[in-house]
């Protein structure tokens, strides 16, 4: 990836998905530029999650093109695009820490497997990424012996681990009491104003979104419905994003189809 690429970070291009015979995402095109910090916005179901999969390669999309820096991965090879992984990093929903080594560890994982820096440098900056997420003194500590936000921010350690230019969060708020996710969105904060990278938040907590975006992207039944400034969203006439964000419900009649897909797809 070329360093004085003056594009988008990241460039959805009418991406369609199917899981069978439904349709997940519908023609969804999303520009993400250099620096920014993009809230993915919507309710369970709506292929927020699955968008990021996307991006990270975790699935592939049935039609339609992702650009990183300009070029489309879709089609790279497996060993070009490790190339391409090695600067976006991801915190899962779950933290998808090994319960089998220590904090320390699991930090260190992408260092000790993906570079050939030696045992010493690797402790180091394993040491740096723990103090900067809040978690130093904890190095030698099992992933069962934390608390939930306290594995959140052992996995944005290791995400961070190898410096990414692309930091991913798939509902870093989930499971999360309120003042243990305000800790979360704190951090976020942090690491937008230290560091010159592209974030991309998925997520359906609303303040969450409102105090961490740059831009706002609202995603409804597969389809990118409202783009903006928080202000900007918090002032659109959209009917999907008013009922969202005013939390009106649907009606009272509940469709099988679609709750089976909220519980399975996102």
């Amino acid at each position: 990836m070329a360093n004085d690429y003056e594009g988008p970070m990241i460039r959805v291009s009418d991406l369609v998905t199917h899981y069978g015979d439904r349709r997940i995402l519908n023609h969804v095109n999303l520009d993400f530029p250099a620096g920014e910090t993009m809230v993915i916005l919507g309710g369970s179901g709506t292929g927020k999650s699955t968008l990021l999969r996307h991006i990270m390669r975790l699935e592939m999309p049935t039609s339609g093109k992702i650009f990183i820096k300009g070029q489309d991965i879709c089609p790279m090879s497996e060993d070009r695009f490790n190339q391409v992984r090695r600067k976006i990093g991801m915190l899962f929903q779950s933290a998808a820490l090994f319960n089998s080594m220590t904090i320390e560890e699991n930090v260190a994982l992408p260092l000790r497997e993906l570079t050939q820096l030696e045992d010493s440098t690797i402790r180091i900056m394993t040491r740096i990424k723990l103090d900067l997420v809040g978690l130093n003194g904890f190095e030698n500590y099992m992933p069962s012996q934390l608390s939930g936000g306290m594995k959140k921010r052992a996995g944005l350690a290791r995400a961070l681990a190898m410096d990414p230019e692309i930091l991913l969060f798939d509902e870093p708020s989930a499971g999360l009491d309120p003042i243990t996710a305000a800790g979360i969105d704190s951090l976020i904060l942090k690491l937008k104003l230290a560091f010159r990278m592209t974030i991309v938040v998925v997520t359906h907590e609303m303040a969450s979104a409102f105090m961490i975006a740059d831009r706002i992207t609202v995603m409804d039944r597969g389809e990118v419905i409202a783009t903006g400034t928080p202000e900007e969203i918090r002032n659109s006439q959209q009917p999907r994003v008013l009922q969202f964000l005013n939390r009106i419900p649907e009606g009272d009649q509940v469709d099988a189809q679609e709750y089976l897909r909220s519980l399975t797809e996102d």
